[in-house]
């Protein structure tokens, strides 16, 4: 049997070899398909193992309560992408803050309230800054390393803000901008500290640090409504973590009177809802690319339609001699598989080229994996089977006696 299989393959070999530049091109088609795909699937990889990784950074002891609509995952995604505003329709409050800050094996509670807002200082302004009401909390549980001055505080006045490096620069020309003010809503807002550049704009906060400005809730919920799209929570210890969420699930549902419209997330379920917002995109992307593959297939077929007729001949001289009509149908069969596998290959290689090139101007690099390498490989020779059959099943159908009586 292995034998019939190296005939048949070397066999389909010879057979491109003799038109090398039809063969190309045409796994060049399949080529492009799979490339696309090892795209889209590297990419979003390393979107998700760069999420991962920040959430492993932060600690296991990390829970995130989020606003829920309590319907299934895709609906909950579609509802977000649909939304107007994300969690529009938030239903956390200050109260939920407070009723989890005096929890047993609670280390520490942030809330975060995310808008979009204009601010200006004398002679310079962004129309459309991220503004993110927060407590003095954040910084024991998520890694926001300072590059100037300090991190709000009770002590302080409340009309105090703290601003990522890159809004600093922006705003300012300097990274040092500790105790210049800001206007926002009205008011002037004291600097009292400058983060470090984080570079990490796609993370489970949503929320890129480094062109932020993050002022003290409870303050801004004077001067404007405040919708909180997340509580951050960090336990005293990971032993405690799942009895933490228990009881907080079972709290914040008392004071909501049984409704569970929240989700209370930890480990990898916190990645959500920049997560899901990728594999939707990836979805969508990865659509697109099995159509060009399917259009691939098509030209496959075309091809080995092209071959079976100019080969008419030798198909009759092959039964001839006795090849049999499986043996035809194997001949021409492996030869699209050969086809398709070629451009797999080649795909491979160009998918991750492009995903490498692409991670040069992204904050994430592509993510190899085997289960990737399965899916190109399994997905070349679906194509090349699927697409070759009709072709290898013409093939060798054909009457030897009229075959033999082809010329071109």
């Amino acid at each position: 049997m292995s034998l019939l299989i190296r005939t048949h393959i070397q066999l389909a070999t010879s057979s491109l070899r003799r038109n090398r530049t039809r063969s190309f091109l045409t796994a060049l088609g399949i080529a492009i398909g799979v490339a696309s795909i090892v795209l889209i699937l590297s990419l979003a990889g390393g979107i998700n193992r760069l999420i991962s990784t920040q959430i492993e950074k932060t600690g296991a002891d990390l829970i995130v309560v989020r606003p829920s609509s309590g319907k299934d995952a895709v609906s909950s995604i579609v509802d977000e992408l649909t939304a107007s505003s994300q969690y529009q329709k938030s239903n956390l409050s200050f109260k939920d803050v407070t009723t989890i800050d005096k929890l047993d094996n609670i280390a520490a509670v942030a809330p975060l309230a995310i808008s979009q807002a204009t601010i200006s200082v004398e002679h310079n302004k962004i129309p459309s800054a991220t503004i993110v009401a927060t407590t003095p909390d954040l910084p024991k549980i998520l890694n926001l390393p300072l590059k100037n001055g300090q991190f709000l505080s009770d002590e302080l006045k409340e009309n105090t803000a703290v601003i990522g490096s890159a809004l600093a620069f922006s705003l300012f020309g300097t990274t040092s901008a500790v105790t210049k003010t800001i206007h926002y809503l009205d008011e002037k807002f004291m600097v009292v500290g400058v983060l470090d550049s984080i570079n990490d704009p796609i993370n489970f906060n949503n929320v890129d640090f480094d062109t932020a400005m993050l002022v003290n809730a409870s303050y801004l919920a004077t001067l404007t409504d405040l919708q909180i799209q997340q509580i951050n929570i960090k336990v005293a210890a990971t032993d405690y973590i799942d009895d933490a969420i228990d009881v907080i699930t079972e709290q914040l549902s008392a004071s909501k009177s049984g409704e569970q419209n929240f989700a209370v997330l930890s480990g990898d379920k916190i990645s959500h809802p920049a997560g899901s917002l990728f594999s939707i995109i990836s979805g969508m992307l990865a659509l697109v690319a099995g159509i060009s593959l399917i259009v691939g297939g098509v030209g496959v077929m075309n091809i080995m339609l092209v071959s079976v007729s100019e080969r008419t001949h030798e198909i009759g001289i092959r039964k001839a001699v006795g090849a049999s009509s499986s043996n035809i149908l194997l001949q021409f069969l492996f030869e699209s598989i050969v086809l398709a596998v070629l451009g797999g290959i080649i795909g491979f290689a160009l998918g991750y080229a492009l995903a490498f090139l692409v991670s040069l101007i992204t904050p994430f690099n592509p993510f190899i994996s085997w289960e990737i390498l399965g899916i190109t490989g399994a997905t070349s020779l679906t194509v090349g089977i699927l697409f070759g059959i009709y072709p290898a099943l013409k093939a060798a159908r054909k009457n030897p006696i009229e075959s033999l009586k082809y010329y071109r």
